[in-house]
């Protein structure tokens, strides 16, 4: 089967300024910055009009004119530069993901083992010093760890270089490298400083634990991303890959791809609906909760319309197709979501931004200190000069760079988790905080999500036959189709003993039922049932049913013998933390507003109950997205709410995502944030997390560059001419190894906060 990746031919005909458009996978992205280095380096090949990645689909979309540039160029030139595209047109999705699997698999196995290598060399290096042969054990280990396992930091380096750009592969290479040659040198020529009266200090151990420290981050990154990718998996996995498709009297099965509009589609009991479409035959119950989010099956009957991905429950129907490939409601949602989650960036690229500055400024300052040297030092200038070149570089190493943001994400993280909130990434946690707008989904995040019994009232003549006729609704309820019928089956289980034997059961498709028992006639149904069967309603009862429909609650009506003997109140019931939460949100200054696909009456008696003020009903998906961008074009921070599907496309577009945690998979996955408990009380505490955390990660970038500012022109020797201090690589070393523990300090000081 072919992927939607379309690489097109080249034309025989093409005028000078024709273009196609493409859509590729990119491999070897891990941040950011790598997206914005492959958008450069194909922007810049001539031929390309336009290029733009996708960094949470991992694809590069290419405008280009296949008469001046060929896919396989932009290929080479990402090649360059430690990039590559995907081209294969039949498996480019399998590859990409078989790729992107084994690249973490690889990167689990270089950690761990790199990580063994690299602790014998730390105990030798900082306890046993004058071990006999010393150098040498680590000389053979820490090579190893830096030239294999850490080679990829070393060649994304030169290739970097090459075309004058840098990152954080450059100072991991820089000062490993020119620590672990240091090294050597010392350890095969320690005459030569020892002529000089000094001793040949060696540190092997700082260039190691630099590169597993490095690949340890890496590897969490990866972690974290590979999932980014499956909710869209999951959306496209609601499409049934084969349809049946009617034609005169007889069905077949085909491929979906092949239908059309216009063709008549048959959808049995249990099935997908494969595309948009409106019912022509047959009627049933279809799960529409991924669209509206309502948990109640709707009634669908000849004229109505039904959408791909949603389910039909226990009926089956013809339907002619409207809407079939990328124009269906669910291929609209997943390019939303695509579009919405591709369209930001992680915190890390700060970090990248900050390496791309400091590693030329550190290598020029670095060169700076040895040409000084050289030429005022005197006898000794090659001699200090060198010792300031290495000082310079191995105190400027990013170790505590790199374990700046993700210390303090991990413990966050772990923090999140112990309260119930499930966090995906450093961006969710850097916004939550800054939120001034909050949109809640009221089905499932405000409500329970589920119709549930909230009342059974009987009328004054039945009350002392209730044991038998709950026996009888209980049996009545159990032998229909109806979706809410379950809600009362769940609701007498426990207060029924037996079911009893009903004669000439009938249901009514949408309204109610009836059946006789011992010669009685019974029905179950709606007042608009009731009143079609001319069912006589007390007073009482009657009395009721207008102040429960007031409150939003479905009423349900239980007769016998053409009189009303019960009724019943169906609602999701909204949950009891619900409104506290909102109110403690909206002490903080956050504005609420909710979201359903509800129907009026029954989101303003929600609205009402929890204390929010703004609030829309009857919303579709995309109306949701369009409302988060409303607001954000206002400028407010928003974070949307929700555990639906169709909360996914508003969810991907939020500034901060969060779902329930007994919502949709999907809804879970595009969010980056899950409330375990599904309690909103849990919101304001994920706020107070998020602000605690980014505190830690700028103390944390504080002391990972306060070190440098101090210590770099100690380096460089800027005392020596005052206080003949010249900084040993030793001490180097050490204020390198002190800011690597400020900084996993300071964030192990989360773990004693209170939220």
């Amino acid at each position: 089967m072919k992927s939607d990746i379309d690489i097109p031919t080249e034309p025989k005909k093409l005028t000078d300024n024709a273009t196609s458009q493409v859509s590729m996978p990119v491999t070897g992205m891990t941040c950011a910055a790598c997206a914005v280095s492959v958008e450069s380096m194909v922007a810049n090949t001539p031929g390309v009009s336009q290029a733009n990645v996708n960094f949470a689909t991992q694809t590069l979309q290419v405008t280009y004119n296949p008469k001046q540039v060929k896919v396989i160029d932009m290929q080479k030139a990402l090649q360059s530069v430690g990039y590559d595209l995907i081209i294969d047109t039949e498996n480019a999705q399998e590859i990409q993901e078989q790729t992107q699997q084994n690249h973490y698999q690889a990167l689990k196995k270089k950690t761990l083992l790199s990580g063994l290598l690299t602790l014998p060399v730390v105990i030798i290096g900082m306890f046993f010093m004058d071990l006999p042969y010393g150098n040498w054990i680590m000389m053979a280990l820490s090579a190893p760890v830096l030239f294999y396992f850490g080679r990829n930091f070393f060649v994304n380096a030169f290739r970097q270089a090459r075309h004058g750009k840098a990152n954080m592969d450059t100072l991991v290479a820089l000062s490993t490298g020119t620590a672990f040659a240091f090294s050597v040198f010392n350890t095969l020529n320690p005459a030569f400083w020892h002529a000089r009266g000094l001793h040949p200090h060696v540190y092997y151990e700082a260039s190691a634990v630099v590169i597993v420290f490095i690949l340890l981050g890496k590897l969490l990154e990866e972690r974290a991303k590979s999932n980014t990718s499956s909710a869209i998996k999951k959306l496209i996995g609601l499409q049934p890959k084969t349809v049946w498709l009617v034609e005169g009297n007889s069905e077949r099965e085909v491929a979906i791809s092949t239908i059309q509009k216009g063709n008549t589609l048959l959808v049995r009991a249990g099935e997908k609906v494969p595309v948009d479409g409106e019912v022509s035959s047959g009627t049933s119950f279809v799960d529409e909760s991924m669209i509206t989010g309502e948990p109640v099956p709707v009634s669908k009957q000849t004229g109505d319309k039904v959408f791909a991905g949603t389910i039909n429950q226990k009926g089956s129907f013809r339907f002619i197709a409207e809407k079939v490939g990328s124009e269906t409601l669910l291929a609209q949602i997943i390019k939303l979501v695509q579009d919405a989650q591709g369209s930001k960036a992680p915190v890390q690229k700060l970090v990248d931004k900050i390496a791309g500055i400091f590693v030329p400024v550190v290598f020029v300052i670095a060169l700076i200190s040895l040409v000084t040297w050289l030429i005022l030092g005197g006898e000794n200038g090659l001699t200090q000069g060198l010792l300031a070149f290495v000082t310079v570089l191995v105190i400027a190493c990013p170790c505590a760079l790199g374990l700046a943001t993700p210390t303090a994400i991990m413990v966050g993280v772990g923090k999140g988790a112990e309260q119930g909130i499930l966090i995906k990434d450093a961006e969710s946690l850097e916004q939550a905080y800054r939120l001034n707008a909050l949109i809640l989904d009221k089905t499932g995040t405000i409500t329970e999500g589920k119709p549930v019994v909230s009342d059974l009232v009987w009328s004054n003549e039945a009350r002392f036959r209730q044991e038998e006729l709950k026996a009888i609704l209980f049996s009545i309820e159990k032998q229909s189709e109806h979706p809410l019928a379950e809600a009362v089956v769940r609701y007498l289980h426990e207060q029924v003993s037996a079911s009893v034997a009903l004669n000439n059961f009938e249901s009514i498709t949408g309204s109610g039922v009836t059946a006789n028992w011992q010669g009685r006639p019974y029905q179950v149904g709606s007042p608009k049932y009731m009143q079609a069967q001319q069912i006589l309603i007390p007073d009482e009862i009657a009395d009721l049913a207008n102040s429960w429909a007031e409150e939003a609650h479905t009423v349900i009506y239980f007769a016998e013998e053409g009189k009303a003997v019960a009724i019943l109140a169906i609602s999701d019931k909204v949950k009891e933390t619900s409104a506290k939460a909102i109110q403690s949100l909206k002490e903080q200054g956050i504005e609420i507003y909710m979201l359903t696909g509800d129907n009026a009456r029954t989101a303003a008696s929600v609205a009402r109950q929890v204390g929010i003020q703004h609030f829309q009903a009857e919303v579709m998906p995309h109306e949701k997205a369009d409302f988060v961008k409303k607001l954000q074009s206002e400028g407010k921070i928003v974070g949307m709410v929700g555990d639906g599907i169709n909360d996914s496309q508003a969810l991907a577009q939020a500034n901060v995502s969060i779902a329930m945690g007994k919502g949709s998979d999907i809804a879970i996955d595009v969010a980056k944030m899950t409330l375990i408990t599904s309690d909103l009380q849990l919101l304001p505490k994920a706020l107070k997390l998020s602000r605690l955390t980014v505190n830690a990660i700028r103390q944390n970038l504080f002391w990972a560059f306060i070190y440098n500012l101090i210590g770099i022109p100690i380096a460089a020797g800027v005392l020596y001419p005052f206080y003949e201090f010249l900084l040993d690589p030793m001490i180097a070393g050490a204020a390198m190894a002190l800011s690597s523990v400020s900084v996993v300090g300071n964030s192990l000081r989360l773990k004693a906060k209170k939220l």
